[in-house]
């Protein structure tokens, strides 16, 4: 059976179309007027073998914050929608992810309990015309609505291209991990409550 979602978003900023299949092969078709969050998705698809399409019109007049944030959103909304009942997930999972120099630790539990603890600094504020405190948004954003604990933190890097960079490939490797299918579990929800 494929895990699977589409999530569509509009506001007054912006207009999001996402869709995700958890159970796929890397591909990516994106498109959010953003060049840098394009590339970080699309490695995000790839290194989490996520099928993802993500069509976004935003308001880039004004700056690149509410695409980023907003795209976000719509990509925690889809995970969680695909996830399902979470019967059988392996729930947690945790990675050490090098980027050149950098080294970035990423740690999530498929919880319901979001949260998000950032423990990243760049060097420069921005990646090109990129802000890079849009990382920080995009998973804050993320983690929330997919009801996720989650934990970034990078060791140590110097370039800020790729300090993002391995906190969206920690965030993919993790997440694969955390979303696979627990033989051991049986069809269970990994929780004593019953419930995530």
């Amino acid at each position: 059976m494929m895990r699977s979602a589409s999530v569509s978003r509009r506001t007054a900023e912006t207009d999001v179309a996402l869709s995700i299949a958890l159970d796929g092969t890397g591909k990516a078709e994106i498109s959010t007027g953003v060049g840098f969050l394009d590339h970080m998705l699309e490695l995000f698809a790839r290194h989490g073998l996520f099928d993802l399409t993500v069509k976004v019109t935003g308001d880039l007049h004004v700056d690149q914050h509410h695409t980023t944030e907003d795209t976000g959103i719509a990509l925690g909304q889809a995970i969680l929608q695909a996830l399902g009942d979470k019967k059988g997930i392996s729930r947690y999972a945790d990675i050490h992810c090098p980027m050149d120099e950098t080294l970035t630790r990423v740690a999530l539990d498929i919880s319901g309990r979001p949260f998000l603890v950032f423990r990243t600094t760049f060097p420069t504020e921005k990646i090109g015309v990129f802000d890079t405190e849009l990382v920080r948004e995009f998973h804050q954003a993320f983690a929330i609505n997919a009801g996720l604990t989650l934990h970034v933190e990078t060791l140590y890097g110097e370039n800020s291209h790729h300090i993002a960079e391995s906190c969206f490939k920690g965030l993919a490797r993790a997440l694969r991990q955390a979303v696979a299918l627990d033989p051991g579990e049986e069809g269970r929800i990994p929780s004593t409550k019953g419930t995530l």
